[in-house]
């Protein structure tokens, strides 16, 4: 404890890269393994915790802040009648609703991505699923899918109870290794390199997606993405600021429905996480 109060005093907030070693050294010092060090040094954009701790909800965590939005030419804070006019202009005025929906039961066996179609179990809980979206009586305005063959499946049967509904196919949301997680487990231990490659693809489909409305967006909107566990769980994670290296902690059920919602003023609130409350308990799989 000592240890770790001297390490605050020394550090401050002089950089978050510093932190990160340094957390990774005492790691290494105290014997818990190669594992939580890796994670401590990863690419990670969270910064430590005791950060993290100190500064609070990051309201510009999308960097959609009206400040951040605004072009640098525009910045005249010198007239602060005229600054704060400015700042109206560009706060964002809707809330996003985001289902993100994991792939039915698939195909375990099969050795390539083609082959690992949804199982018969896997077909029904993906009209569960939509017979579940659809009754909930929203107006859907997309569906993106992972380009994985589960998805797409899933996906397909999700829409034939949104009829009209764009969808939309896209790569980032493949499954993946996110962030080597704390703490480890024995039974996945994927190479360095594939969380370098998935972890980076990941974030990206993270700051895609999951962010606060356009300024140009008047009204609330609805979206679906289906996609993967992994992904899921490293969305909900940084969606709510909480440590990134945590999301193997959670599970989710095939063709659950996780909710999120971004407000205008950048709150994030989580009203479902892998519900599958309208299965019958004999349908249900993970």
């Amino acid at each position: 404890m000592a240890f770790r109060k001297a390490f605050q005093v020394a550090c401050g907030i002089a950089g978050t890269a510093a932190v990160v070693v340094a957390a990774a050294a005492t790691t290494q010092r105290r014997g818990e393994g190669r594992v939580e060090a890796a994670a401590a040094v990863s690419w990670s954009p969270s910064p430590p915790l005791e950060q993290r701790a100190a500064a609070g909800w990051d309201f510009n965590w999308d960097k959609r802040e009206p400040i951040s939005l605004m072009k640098p030419n525009k910045k005249n804070k010198d007239n602060a009648e005229d600054f704060t006019a400015q700042l109206e202009n560009y706060k964002v005025k809707a809330t996003r609703h985001i289902f993100l929906i994991r792939h039915s039961q698939y195909n375990l066996s099969a050795s390539t991505d083609k082959e690992r179609i949804l199982t018969s179990l896997g077909r029904e809980q993906a009209e569960l699923t939509g017979q579940r979206l659809a009754s909930l009586g929203l107006k859907y305005d997309i569906l993106i899918h992972s380009s994985m063959t589960r998805a797409k499946e899933t996906a397909t049967i999700i829409s034939k109870y949104l009829p009209g509904l764009e969808m939309m196919s896209c790569d980032l949301l493949r499954e993946g290794a996110p962030i080597e997680p704390v703490p480890p487990v024995s039974h996945w231990k994927p190479e360095a390199m594939q969380y370098h490659e998935d972890g980076a693809r990941i974030e990206a489909a993270f700051r895609r997606y999951i962010h606060r409305a356009d300024l140009k967006q008047e009204n609330d909107s609805y979206e679906i993405i289906v996609c993967h566990a992994n992904v899921i769980r490293y969305f909900v994670c940084r969606a709510l600021q909480f440590p990134p290296e945590g999301w193997l902690r959670m599970c989710l059920n095939n063709g659950s429905i996780t909710w999120l919602t971004i407000h205008p003023n950048g709150r994030v609130a989580l009203r479902t996480l892998g519900d599958t409350g309208f299965m019958p308990p004999d349908k249900l799989s993970r």
